[in-house]
């Protein structure tokens, strides 16, 4: 007993100082630059109430912990999948990053207002983009097609307003929203406007994610190469053009199990696809 009382005590008293040697090594947020360069686009950060915008989200990244080190070891996985659909489709890289603000680069994000995926598409856009969603199959969860779909989105937003930080505000605030408020307040740039708080931050959150993924050394992270996830694995596509009654019969007959198969193909969302209009369906085995 007095063994157990005294050893309790004793950790009692190296608690302040494990906390004293974390506080005192702890990361702090790289300096606000003078610009960022933004999809080709220099943004200028001369202004006070720029700088002090874009130090809070430079702050927000250096201490949201998990987040931040979820979103490094993903990195390697969801932008190999995606940046070769950007550079098809003729959107600029930095575009990105949008994807990472919106869902964390997490593939099976799913907001509280029901926006899903890896571009949190809501069911509405996500009809406007012709993206099938219901309760068997749901396309916001298919990194490829969401990505063609944000393409267009993108595509249509810049030939609208002409710059990408406008664009990007569009992608929280509707095209509509944006294209009111520009016209509301006289202006030609998003960054002008006076917007709901969600929006105004979401333009500095957009350059501070590039700069924490262009250098996360300087916001104190120090990732192991070997802990970043690898790319997605070469999967067989096979084409599904009828009903499947079980995507477990399915998966057993094909060598692999139904949990193998879901995380292969996050657009199946029930055990069973109906598929009455006979549409085809690329399904990767695992």
């Amino acid at each position: 007993m007095h063994f157990k009382k005294a050893f309790f005590l004793l950790c009692l008293l190296l608690i302040p100082l494990g906390l004293h040697a974390q506080l005192a090594f702890h990361p702090t947020p790289p300096r606000v630059p003078d610009f960022v360069i933004f999809a080709g686009d220099t943004v200028r950060l001369d202004r006070q109430d720029f700088r002090e915008r874009l130090d809070r989200e430079l702050i927000s990244f250096t201490y949201m912990h998990t987040n931040s080190t979820l979103m490094l070891r993903r990195s390697r996985r969801l932008f190999g999948r995606v940046v070769p659909i950007l550079k098809e489709q003729g959107i600029p890289e930095d575009l990105k990053y949008l994807m990472a603000i919106e869902s964390n680069l997490d593939l099976n994000a799913v907001s509280v207002t029901g926006a899903s995926g890896l571009w949190q598409f809501t069911k509405a856009t996500a009809a406007t983009y012709k993206l099938e969603v219901n309760a068997e199959v749901d396309e916001r969860f298919h990194p490829d097609k969401e990505t063609l779909a944000a393409c267009q989105y993108l595509k249509d937003a810049y030939a609208k307003f002409g710059d990408w930080i406008t664009v990007a505000a569009s992608y929280n605030a509707g095209q509509n929203g944006i294209a009111a408020r520009l016209a509301e307040q006289k202006q030609t740039s998003a960054l002008e406007l006076f917007l709901k708080e969600e929006t105004a931050r979401y333009m500095f959150r957009l350059l501070a994610c590039k700069m924490f993924f262009e250098n996360p050394e300087s916001f104190g992270y120090r990732l192991n190469p070997i802990d970043v996830y690898p790319p997605f694995p070469k999967l067989t596509a096979v084409s599904v053009s009828g009903a499947v009654p079980s995507w477990v019969e399915f998966a057993v007959v094909r060598g692999t199990t139904y949990a193998a198969l879901r995380e292969a193909n996050p657009w199946i969302r029930d055990s069973k696809l109906t598929n009455k209009a006979g549409k085809t369906y690329w399904v990767l085995i695992p």
